[in-house]
């Protein structure tokens, strides 16, 4: 594709499977980025200790909320993140995602 070309939107599915070997870190990594991120907790159905309680408590949540799809795509020349999704689950792979 040409610097001209008008730019294509398209869709890339993604399964990755991760081994957790310190999930004590990945928790804290996850409760230290929720305690930086400002959030106006008198807006918010929990407060802060509630919703660092919930991380401690589970491990894939605390995984879903720090991994980065973003920059998924940050070394591919012409390619631009533009919006995804991402969420955790332990267990076996769905079958969408057959495992390999």
């Amino acid at each position: 594709m040409d610097e001209q070309s008008e730019p294509v939107i398209l869709h890339l599915y993604c399964r990755v499977d991760v081994v957790v070997t310190d999930p004590a870190a990945v928790i804290g990594h996850a409760v230290a980025d929720l305690r930086s991120a400002g959030i106006d907790w008198s807006t918010e159905e929990n407060d802060l200790d509630t919703a660092v309680d919930e991380l401690r408590a589970d491990p894939t949540t605390s995984l879903a909320s720090v991994a980065d799809i973003s920059r998924l795509v940050d070394d591919v020349p012409g390619v631009e993140f533009r919006a995804g999704h991402c969420w955790a689950e332990s267990g076996p792979a769905r079958e969408a995602f057959p495992a390999r």
